[in-house]
């Protein structure tokens, strides 16, 4: 603690990028996902692009098997193949010997049953506004992180002497496959890819080639419409991701500042409670933490308190003796005669052993509430310890009877033996303090409701209405037939039998009995109970 006056500490300075911010990161490290998905489309339309190669080849393929029977390439073979094919292929198929004349193209057999419609300026929604904004956020990654791109040929010229040039065909004819990807004709964004197969036909060297022409445009066509849907969600989850961090701010962040601030706002400067956490009606986790601190700082206001009154309390019961022993010091000064001074001196003497008296019990009294907690607990059983304490008191000699009347039973609870010794010990001290010679003291142990109970009755004169409230009070104590009470007990004695129970998690009560006398009730919760056997019982 700082010394009196020191100002106290700066409140901890709070770092950047709180909960608020680290929800955000959460939620916008959904919206990655489909982020995610929008930077993989360029894996996607390779594998398309990959996945059209190979269905080009096997149409190559199939059509060269047909043209591979031995001998020459005539001139009428290959055309009434394709004339076969009906038009059904989306590719464009042309057939060349081997000096690269074009012997069958399909697209001089007339038009297809379903021609595609022709490439627009924009397909797949390219126009929308919303793909022109999705598209430059994707042309800004691409300058971050180039893709490699594919080389591209010159585009394909139309033969004017019949003949068919290319590298794939070059390839296809010196005997092994053929592949070129050149640019779409009238400035379309679609690529053209072209293969050829060679066609064996027993010869050392290929008869001829198939050459297998196809565009990417209808690829791209379905990539623009997953862009702009892919983009789109990415929009929704983000306007949702900031929705949800707002929200989350409002109802998560803010009350948790609100409970900072209360925090650097309920202590003064020398440290002691001076308000207390609001409570909140909040129905969640939130509400449930403010909840408990208010409790919290409601329970250290109350032992605040309770520090507070014990100190005045204290201060009383020592300014009493203290007085006494300066006023029999100041006579015994001016005492002129041996016995006065005697008198005197014992008087003083008396006093100092009450102040012995109070300063143990007060020693005890704070130990007790101290370490209670952290004493040492164990299975214990109520009935072997209520008998040795029974039969502990009749081996004094005194001058009651102590009646120990056990359940058939055995009941167990968690605690210190040494302490509930002396809950019990004060208790039975307490009983036999008031209760005539020769009478009963009774201790009776019962299970109630799971509950470890403990009563103990004398037949003394009772606990008057108005002293009831005050009987566990500290420095209580009304005992008028007694003259030198204040000299033999310092009213402490049910005071720690109470805080020892209390903090156990149980409770004391005192009741007087109809036909006389008081009873004091020990309630041990059933948390502490353990198991109960079956025992034979006294006889």
């Amino acid at each position: 603690m700082d010394e009196e006056g020191s100002p106290p500490p700066p409140p901890a300075r709070r770092p950047r990028g709180g909960l608020s911010a680290r929800l955000l990161a959460f939620n916008l490290l959904l919206v990655f996902i489909p982020a995610a998905g929008l930077l993989y489309l360029g894996t996607y339309e390779k594998q398309l692009l990959e996945a059209q190669e190979r269905s080009m080849v096997q149409e190559g393929r199939i059509l060269a098997a047909a043209l591979s029977e031995p001998g020459a390439l005539e001139d009428e073979e290959a055309p009434r193949i394709l004339a076969r094919l009906n038009q059904r292929l989306e590719s464009r198929i042309r057939v060349v010997d081997g000096q690269g004349r074009i012997l069958a193209d399909t697209s001089r057999l007339g038009p297809r049953r379903e021609r595609p419609p022709a490439e627009p300026g924009e397909p797949g929604g390219r126009g929308r506004l919303l793909y022109r904004v999705g598209a430059a956020f994707y042309a800004f990654y691409h300058r971050l992180l180039p893709p490699g791109e594919p080389a591209l040929e010159a585009r394909e010229a139309s033969p004017s002497d019949g003949r068919l040039t290319g590298r794939e065909v070059d390839a296809a004819l010196s005997g092994r496959y053929g592949r070129t990807v050149r640019p779409s004709p009238a400035g379309q964004r679609s690529v053209t890819l072209s293969i050829a197969i060679p066609i064996g036909r027993g010869d050392a060297s290929p008869a001829g080639a198939v050459v297998v022409t196809s565009s990417t445009w209808r690829i791209l066509q379905d990539l623009y419409a997953i862009r702009l849907a892919i983009f789109e969600v990415c929009l929704a989850s983000i306007a949702l991701a900031v929705l949800l961090s707002l929200l989350v701010s409002k109802t998560i962040a803010r009350p948790l500042q609100d409970l900072r601030d209360d925090a650097a706002a309920i202590l003064d400067r020398r440290g002691r409670l001076q308000g207390s956490f609001r409570r909140s009606q909040r129905s969640d986790e939130i509400g449930e933490l403010s909840r408990a601190l208010h409790d919290l700082t409601g329970r250290l206001e109350a032992y605040q308190r309770f520090l507070e009154s014990f100190a005045a309390e204290v201060s009383h019961e020592f300014r009493n003796p203290l007085a006494s022993i300066r006023i029999a010091a100041e006579m015994a000064s001016e005492s002129q005669t041996e016995e006065d001074r005697r008198r005197f001196l014992d008087i003083a003497q008396r006093e100092v052993q009450r102040m012995e008296r109070l300063l143990s019990d007060l020693r005890e009294m704070t130990r007790v509430d101290a370490r209670l907690e952290s004493e040492e607990q164990k299975a214990l059983s109520l009935n072997a310890l209520l008998e040795r304490v029974c039969e502990g008191y009749r081996l004094r000699g005194s001058r009651v009877v102590y009646l120990f009347e056990p359940p058939s039973e055995t009941i167990t609870i968690q605690a210190s033996e040494e302490r509930m010794a002396q809950v019990f010990e004060n208790l039975l001290d307490n009983a036999a303090s008031f209760s005539p010679e020769n009478s009963e003291v009774r201790v009776r142990l019962a299970r109630e409701d799971g509950a470890a109970s403990v009563r103990v009755s004398d037949h003394g004169p009772g606990i008057p209405a108005e002293n009831m409230p005050r009987i566990f009070e500290r420095f209580f104590s009304w005992r008028p037939d007694q003259p030198d009470a204040a000299q033999r007990h310092t009213g402490l004695g049910l005071a720690i039998v109470r805080t020892i129970v209390e903090g156990y998690g149980g409770g004391v009560f005192a009741s007087n009995n109809p036909e006389g006398g008081a009873t004091f009730t020990v309630r041990m919760p059933a948390s502490r109970t353990g198991v109960f056997q079956k025992s034979s019982p006294r006889a």
